[in-house]
C-alpha cells in the first residue's frame, strides 16, 4: 500500500486516555500530535481544556469519550457529556456502544442511543462508535456494525481498549465489509507499529488508534529515506 506522510498522519488518533494519564502526559502528547500532524489527540473528558488550548489554531482535533469505557451510562447522561465537551473545546467523540443492551437484544434501545448521541454530536463533527468486539461473535460484530450504520454515526470502532482481546486484520476486514463506503471503520487496541497500522488501513481502516506516534512516523522516514 503506497501511502503518503500526511496521509498517514492523518490515519492516527493519538491515544492519551488510559486512566493514569496526567497533565504533564497530555502536553507531551498534544505536542507529538502537533509535531506530526496527526488527525486528532484522543483525551479524556477532564482534559479537553488542556488540550484544546495546545491544540487551538491547528489542523489536529481535541477528540474525546463518550460513555467511556463500558458505554453504561443512560442516554440522558451520554447527550450531557457530549453537550459539555463541545462547550469545552472538543471536536470528534469515540462512543462506547451499551454492548450489554445489544447482547440483550435490545436493538432498537441501542440505536435510539447512538442517534441521540449523533444529533447532540452534530452533523459537522465525527462520531464514531465503539462496538467491544471481543465480546462479539462474528455474526454479531456484523449486526453491530450494521445498527452503527443505521444509526448515523460516521465510524464503526473496535475497541475500548478495556476489554481482552487484541484487534485483528480479520476484525476490520469484517467491519468493513459489513458497511457501506460513507461509514469509516477504526481500528483500536493492539495497533502498536508501522506495520501494525498499514495492515489495519490495508483491511479498510480509515482511523488506527495509537500510543506510538512517534515510531510510527519515524518508520515511514526511515523507509522513504527521510529524517
Amino acid at each position: 500500500m503506497d501511502i503518503s506522510k500526511k496521509q498517514l498522519a492523518k490515519s492516527l488518533d493519538h491515544s492519551l486516555l488510559k486512566p493514569e494519564v496526567t497533565d504533564a502526559d497530555v502536553r507531551e502528547g498534544c505536542e507529538i500530535a502537533l509535531r506530526h500532524d496527526v488527525a486528532s489527540a484522543s483525551v479524556k473528558p477532564c482534559h479537553i481544556e488542556l488540550a484544546a488550548s495546545i491544540l487551538r489554531g491547528s489542523d489536529v482535533l481535541v477528540g474525546t469519550t463518550v460513555g467511556f469505557p463500558h458505554g453504561c451510562n443512560t442516554t440522558e447522561v451520554k447527550v450531557f457529556e457530549v453537550e459539555d465537551a463541545l462547550k469545552r473545546g472538543a471536536q470528534e467523540f469515540d462512543m462506547v456502544m451499551n454492548y450489554g443492551l445489544f447482547l440483550s437484544g435490545r436493538l432498537d434501545d441501542v440505536r435510539e442511543d447512538i442517534i441521540a448521541v449523533k444529533r447532540a454530536v452534530g452533523p459537522d463533527m465525527i462520531l464514531k462508535v465503539i462496538i467491544e468486539f471481543a465480546q462479539l461473535s462474528e455474526e454479531q460484530i456484523v449486526a453491530a456494525s450494521q445498527l452503527v450504520e443505521q444509526a448515523g454515526a460516521d465510524f464503526v470502532k473496535s475497541s475500548s481498549g478495556f476489554v481482552p482481546g487484541l484487534t485483528t486484520v480479520e476484525v476490520i476486514r469484517l467491519m468493513r465489509q459489513s458497511v457501506g463506503p460513507q461509514t469509516q471503520v477504526k481500528a483500536a487496541y493492539g495497533v502498536r507499529s508501522y506495520e501494525d497500522v498499514m495492515a489495519m488501513l490495508e483491511a479498510g481502516a480509515s482511523r488506527c488508534a495509537v500510543r506510538c506516534t512517534e515510531e510510527v512516523m519515524a518508520t515511514w522516514d526511515r523507509l522513504h529515506g527521510q529524517g
